[in-house]
């Protein structure tokens, strides 16, 4: 995609000659992003997303808003992979990282060459197809996203003696070979914190019985798949979620991260975990509380974000020192999402979650899910992009891998962020999200061009881009995104979210 990444890149060479001298005025000091200084490099597929293997499979996942209240979950049919619109959308987030896990997959079956299963055999609760991971795949290669993974480990997959074996793991690791595929990293299984949400998962799972078996899963890792990231411990909630209330029985019991991390330190090429500030309306029953949508602006809202980072940096930082940060599923609400999560509204917390972990040093940061619940960048029956997805695109576009220091910001409900400007040197690329009622006016000190996304109401699914509305044609181009020109000084209004680049920056941290 690097002759798309800039909307307009004949014009942006010619806005970096004779840019003005920096604007002021009230509410406009002028942000100086020449000085700006790098702070944290980030992964060049920083921005990626999962496919859950539910998805893959086929099977009960997240029901739709509307029907019985007390439903959580309703069966749906494999994803189409090869459908051209899907794939046309997720190649315009290339390169990126395909992320096929969820809770599902510490039960699902591959089967073997030659076997055709009717169900799962004992110890499992759904079937994978080789079929249905050759799509995977393809899909992952046609993109530009290469896979991460977890792998089973219900009762299925253990021997006599109850342990771990990788014989499941050795079966998809050689499948994706065969297939042409790259597996670039790996948890041992998704959210080892919980270990028996999932059916079929061993009763009374300690901290010890997983150091034991990671200790298998790690050695069996670097032999069978060599250049794989090995990522860990992928836990979810320690923060805030699960910390100051009971955990749920339907949950299963909960094991401490840091009581998994102990027995095996500087095992990790990266540390994972996972965050979702709250839960959607369907998880209600759980007790913990749900996303609330007059929240969705409000700093306590979008900080949570940080606050887990933190929590999570901290572990690192005491058993894999220097090893980098990952987190590998994060949306809006857990359970799905809230009805809002595929509103603009929930944009606010995307974007502000993508630049705040960028500017903590995290590296890789993965959405659930691209196209399937409320949460999802892409309306699955209808594959028509929601907002979130636009931002991504315009992310990907504008935000480079350097990080740097946030602008000055004239105004609390301004939040500010700076990256070098993807294909420019010198360049800048601003976001700037306005969560308050009042027009914002922001002194870029230079030409620029500008993307600026609106809604009406703000919890709209129609976002418009400069005034228009995006699309994806019916011959697969995205259109409705064309940046305006900016004369040093832009005009952001209430509840909006911009994106500015500014060639002419001369910023010699980008060069």
């Amino acid at each position: 995609m690097m002759h798309k990444t800039l909307l307009a890149a004949t014009a942006l060479v010619a806005l970096t000659a004779a840019a003005p001298a920096p604007n002021s005025g009230p509410n406009s000091a002028p942000l100086g992003l020449s000085r700006l200084a790098k702070v944290a490099t980030v992964d060049a597929r920083y921005q990626a997303y999962n496919i859950e293997m539910v998805e893959v499979t086929g099977g009960r996942f997240w029901a739709p808003y509307g029907g019985p209240a007390d439903e959580r979950y309703r069966q749906r049919p494999p994803i189409d992979l090869t459908d051209a619109r899907l794939i046309a959308l997720a190649k315009a987030l290339g390169p990126s990282l395909l992320r096929v896990s969820g809770t599902w997959s510490n039960n699902t079956y591959l089967e073997a060459e030659g076997e055709h299963l009717s169900a799962p055999p004992a110890g499992f609760v759904q079937v994978l197809t080789r079929d249905q991971w050759k799509n995977v795949v393809a899909f992952s290669r046609t993109v530009d996203a290469p896979i991460v993974t977890s792998f089973a480990v219900s009762n299925g997959t253990r021997g006599p003696d109850g342990v771990w074996t990788p014989v499941q793991a050795q079966r998809l690791v050689d499948l994706t070979r065969e297939a042409g595929g790259t597996i670039r990293a790996a948890e041992f299984f998704n959210e080892a914190n919980m270990p028996s949400a999932a059916p079929q998962m061993p009763k009374g799972y300690t901290a010890d019985n997983y150091a034991a078996e990671f200790r298998i899963f790690r050695d069996w890792a670097r032999k069978a798949v060599p250049g794989m990231t090995i990522l860990g411990v992928g836990g979810v909630g320690e923060a805030g979620l699960l910390k100051d209330v009971p955990v749920p029985a339907e949950m299963g019991s909960h094991v401490s991260s840091e009581d998994m991390m102990k027995p095996n330190p500087n095992s990790l090429d990266a540390v994972s975990y996972h965050f979702y500030g709250s839960v959607s309306q369907r998880c209600k029953g759980l007790g913990i509380g749900t996303a609330a949508k007059e929240d969705a602006l409000t700093a306590r809202w979008l900080d949570l974000t940080v606050r887990d980072y933190d929590y999570y940096a901290a572990l690192r930082d005491k058993y894999e020192p220097g090893k980098p940060m990952w987190n590998t599923e994060t949306a809006q609400a857990a359970c799905g999402g809230s009805p809002w999560a595929s509103t603009f509204l929930d944009t606010f917390r995307y974007l502000n979650q993508n630049a705040a972990l960028a500017q903590k040093g995290l590296q890789v940061i993965m959405h659930n899910t691209l196209a399937a619940s409320d949460y999802a960048l892409i309306d699955r029956d209808t594959m028509t992009p929601r907002p979130n997805y636009w931002a991504a695109v315009l992310w990907k576009r504008t935000m480079g891998a350097a990080v740097l220091a946030s602008p000055r910001s004239p105004s609390p409900a301004l939040r500010l962020y700076a990256h070098c400007l993807v294909g420019k040197p010198g360049g800048v690329a601003v976001l700037a999200i306005n969560t308050g009622e009042a027009a914002q006016t922001i002194a870029l000190g230079g030409k620029a061009l500008g993307w600026t996304m609106t809604g009406q109401p703000i919890d709209t699914r129609s976002v418009l881009i400069n005034g228009k509305a995006p699309a994806l044609t019916p011959d697969l181009k995205l259109t409705g995104l064309e940046g305006t020109a900016i004369s040093g000084k832009a005009a952001l209004p209430g509840h909006a979210i911009a994106f500015y680049a500014v060639p002419g920056a001369a910023n010699p941290a980008c060069r």
